[in-house]
């Protein structure tokens, strides 16, 4: 399931060299989820999807508590869900964040 959005995802990978957000804005359920894990599963090393529909309260709680330390934070992430993230070389994709806010204001301090 190829579509136009995977070549500005591209575009902005090559562009922004893993130091800058992207926010997906679209209708409900056309696929955009699916359509940015496959591409964080093709091309990078690792990536973590934060679903905040479903995610655990511990992750919710390293947003709240852990953002002063940010290698606590990613060290708590990857041990959460088991998962290796290379230095801009993995994506972490927040899905549902608008049910989250102190998630997507935590984003400028991740990116850093």
């Amino acid at each position: 399931m190829r579509r136009k959005i995977y070549d500005h995802l591209l575009q902005w990978k090559k562009k922004s060299n893993g130091k800058s957000a992207l926010l997906l804005q679209g209708a409900r359920r056309v696929g955009k989820s699916y359509i940015v894990e496959e591409f964080a599963r093709a091309e990078y090393r690792s990536y973590i999807l934060l679903d905040f529909n479903i995610v655990d309260s511990q992750v919710k709680d390293m947003f709240l508590y852990d953002l002063n330390d940010l290698d606590t934070f990613f060290l708590k992430l990857t041990t959460f869900f088991n998962t290796k993230l290379h230095n801009r070389q993995s994506l972490i994709i927040f899905d549902e964040v608008q049910l989250f806010p102190g998630a997507r204001s935590a984003v400028k301090y991740l990116v850093a």
